[in-house]
């Protein structure tokens, strides 16, 4: 017996190791902070092989982008239009490698039923949050859909001048629903001349997650491009203390759409600095 109780002792030490590792890894997740990557970034491979980059980056979850190949020896591409036999193969291929789908987007439809295609989609294959930018008369009839399937419907902020660049024109549209808010994309933020920390606090409240990144105005043409993190123009540090402040919860996605071919290295460099900023936040 004594034996027993020694072993199962063992066992959970080693259990609370584990899990005391981890949180240290990926100190943002007892915040509720869904750390991951917007498969996008590794646009110019399959989906297959952006899960494998994802994870090789330090991250567990994904946001899937409409038209990716999925790859994997899964015929098609990422579309919430897909057949059953292949959201299930889907679901394996990210389950395999130990990565959890949080997010879809940026995803429009264009009529009603399209949009309940859309939610039965994103239930099915478990999204918490589909990223947007509906037309404004769509705004209805998404809220009741929202509320219906329980799915966060965030709109997210392309550069001006996109309907959403400013955190008014979100707000003006959200209406009353908790499932409709902003994707919230800091990097457009200042691509559009705005504060990402000034846009953050107008908006709390109704921040249902991220397209996280950092840009600096470094180029011939004076265009922003992604750089690591901590090293532009985002306030990183001030943003990650303004979404403690605000409680946030939900999906953060990394974007980084700069040397494409070969981009892992710095999104990685990007987490780790995004981890040890968070750490040291109050």
């Amino acid at each position: 017996m004594n034996r027993m109780k020694h072993c199962m002792l063992a066992v959970g030490l080693l259990a609370l190791s584990t899990l005391t590792s981890f949180a240290q890894r990926n100190p943002e997740d007892k915040a509720g902070w869904k750390l991951g990557s917007q498969s996008y970034s590794f646009r110019l491979f399959t989906f297959a092989e952006a899960i494998r980059k994802i994870d090789s980056c330090g991250l567990k979850y994904v946001e899937a982008f409409p038209g990716q190949t999925i790859g994997g020896g899964i015929e098609g591409k990422m579309d919430y239009k897909m057949d059953a036999a292949t959201r299930q193969a889907v679901k394996k291929l990210v389950k395999d490698k130990g990565l959890t789908i949080v997010a879809f987007g940026v995803v429009n439809a264009p009529t009603e039923a399209d949009w309940k295609s859309l939610f039965e989609f994103a239930k099915d294959m478990g999204v918490l949050n589909i990223n947007t930018e509906p037309k404004v008369e769509q705004m209805p009839y998404i809220g009741r859909l929202a509320d219906e399937y329980k799915i966060n419907v965030a709109l997210h902020n392309h550069p001006k001048p996109s309907h959403y660049w400013h955190p008014d024109s979100v707000l003006a549209v959200i209406g009353t629903s908790k499932y409709v808010g902003s994707c919230a994309d800091i990097g457009h933020w200042v691509r559009s001349g705005l504060d990402p920390v000034d846009c953050l606090k107008k908006l709390q409240g109704h921040i249902l997650g991220m397209h996280f990144k950092d840009v600096k105005k470094d180029t011939p043409d004076g265009k922003y491009h992604d750089v690591i993190w901590g090293t532009g123009d985002c306030k990183v540090d001030a943003v990650i203390a303004e979404l403690k402040r605000q409680k946030f919860k939900g999906p953060i996605s990394v974007e980084y759409e700069y040397h494409w071919e070969n981009n892992g290295p710095e999104i990685a460099e990007s987490v780790k600095y995004f981890r040890s900023a968070y750490s040291k936040s109050k």
